[in-house]
């Protein structure tokens, strides 16, 4: 079932999300609506806060349909264990903040630590777009959004511009 995506400036998308104690069917089914939801939107990641669960979870899939078979993750208390000084930058955007994009500087390579939705403990080590996505997605878990890493006047200026597209989606 597709999930409305949650518009900043919304408050739940500033709040730290509790970790994940107990796996239920409920949360195997939030994760397969957010992972329908993200390719429906179309985005290559979502995490828990923007469909408006503060739970730590977020899915995601780097690979575009045009390079091959989708590689879907489903992430349960995802934690960066380690990171690279190596960094890359990205023009990102966010399924939160629609048709907006910056360059973000990251880690480019991570290693991960999560749950997946079996309850099995994984690690992997991300790298490039899969690096970048997974740190933007994590930090949602953390109340943090990309532009939070922009200077104040950029940052502004694309939250007037949600705001504007908020009010212009709530008129009849």
């Amino acid at each position: 079932m597709k999930r409305p995506i949650l518009i900043h400036p919304d408050p739940r998308l500033k709040k730290l999300c509790a970790p994940v104690a107990d796996l239920s069917d409920d949360l195997r089914k939030l994760a397969d609506d957010m992972l329908e939801t993200m390719y429906e939107a179309p985005g290559i990641g979502l995490a828990a806060p923007q469909v408006g669960v503060l739970d730590r979870l977020i899915v995601l899939d780097c690979v575009k349909e045009t390079e091959g078979t989708p590689r879907p993750l489903i992430m349960f208390n995802p934690e960066v264990l380690a990171h690279s000084d190596e960094t890359s930058t990205y023009d990102e955007g966010c399924l939160s903040i629609p048709e907006q994009y910056a360059e973000v500087t990251r880690p480019s390579e991570v290693e991960v630590a999560w749950m997946d939705r079996d309850g099995n403990a994984r690690k992997e080590t991300f790298e490039g777009l899969w690096a970048t996505c997974v740190q933007h997605e994590i930090d949602h878990l953390n109340g943090k959004l990309f532009i939070d890493y922009l200077g104040p006047m950029k940052r502004q200026m694309i939250t007037r511009k949600m705001q504007k597209l908020k009010r212009d989606r709530a008129r009849p």
